[in-house]
């Protein structure tokens, strides 16, 4: 009898955990077009987002024919993963012109929310990301900001989740930067509210930055204090839930012009110059022109300097997403998120790495 109970409560705890445990979440941003996509490997995936949605008259717009189109295909994809989850993201970098003052009011918020509703019942989508860049602080040049905006948000995520109940996921793109973690959110009146954090630890050294750096690090270094980890240790310190917190990730490196030849480019006066699809990076080609391969094993990201033409490439490759894929595996967050997929190669891309570090 003594056996028969402890392998009974050995039986409950399994299940119990069973059931608090969340899967791990792998997450694509998406702003490609409907054909693109077949390519990839969306098996490997839980959710797409597209990218983006648009605000018109206080309501949530699919602008033209295509994103429709792109939409309804993104939805067709889960007969190829029936766990694959679509969501539809609201704004981006210059996409929220007229958030803050749509989400001002009771009304703007009850407005957006029931359209959100319709959209999402139209389509069959799953949830809703809001990618307001950003509420509080500065983001892209001329869009309206102000302090409201910090509680206005909590207000939208109530009013959202309200509405949507739990049939929908409600998640948030969030600046991986200690500006925004401290002052665009009140952090412990969302933590019940929302699914995921999406959090965009990337573009952390950018186009309007004026000294080089790694854009998307995993770990601070004493030149850079801006990395994924530095963003996690923040939400550690006010106890914010883990479990709702994706990292993010770049299919997508930068270059920068670099003033000064030293410290092979790194943390130096300088200017972004472009951007690189992971798919059009060839390391061969890279140092034949001129570049030679770094890795920096503090922030563990990689870079290439090309001295003669003074130019830092920083990027994620697949030893840097598999260390991020574990990171997130080993601080019992929610996921890896990242910006593009479109971006990533169909084939031996950093998906793959991903997915590879997941089930090894």
């Amino acid at each position: 009898m003594k056996k028969l109970l402890f392998l009974f409560l050995i039986l409950i705890t399994i299940i119990a955990n069973a059931q608090t445990s969340k899967p791990f979440s792998v997450i694509a941003y998406y702003d490609g077009d409907a054909a693109r996509i077949d390519a990839y490997p969306i098996e490997k995936l839980t959710h797409i987002i597209f990218s983006f949605c648009h605000l018109k008259n206080n309501e949530l717009y699919v602008k033209n024919m295509q994103d429709t189109l792109t939409i309804q295909h993104l939805v067709e994809l889960k007969k190829r993963n029936p766990s694959l989850k679509i969501i539809l993201s609201l704004g981006g970098w210059g996409g929220c012109a007229p958030c803050s003052q749509a989400f001002s009011t009771d009304e703007g918020r009850k407005t957006f929310v029931h359209s959100v509703k319709e959209v999402s019942e139209y389509f069959h989508t799953n949830g809703i990301d809001i990618d307001w860049e950003y509420p509080t602080i500065e983001g892209f040049p001329g869009h309206q900001y102000m302090p409201q905006d910090k509680p206005d948000f909590t207000k939208l995520m109530q009013t959202l989740r309200d509405t949507l109940g739990n049939k929908y996921e409600i998640s948030f793109a969030a600046g991986g930067f200690q500006k925004f973690l401290n002052e665009s959110v009140d952090w412990n009146a969302i933590a019940p509210i929302v699914d995921k954090v999406n959090l965009m630890s990337y573009d952390l050294v950018n186009g309007n930055s004026t000294v080089t750096g790694h854009h998307t690090p995993l770990y601070s270094t004493p030149e850079q204090i801006e990395s994924a980890d530095n963003a996690i240790r923040f939400f550690d310190s006010i106890h914010f839930p883990l479990n709702k917190v994706v990292i993010g990730s770049a299919m997508y490196g930068r270059i920068f012009n670099v003033n000064v030849d030293a410290d092979n480019g790194l943390y130096q006066p300088g200017s972004f110059d472009h951007g690189i699809s992971f798919k059009n990076f060839n390391l061969d080609s890279m140092q034949q022109q001129g570049y030679v391969y770094y890795w920096d094993d503090t922030a563990k990201a990689p870079y290439m300097y090309n001295k003669t033409a003074k130019k830092l490439f920083s990027y994620d490759n697949e030893r840097s997403m598999s260390l991020k894929t574990k990171y997130a595996m080993d601080k019992g967050l929610n996921g890896i998120m990242f910006w593009q997929l479109g971006d990533d190669k169909p084939e031996h891309g950093l998906l793959d790495a991903i997915d590879s570090t997941l089930h090894h």
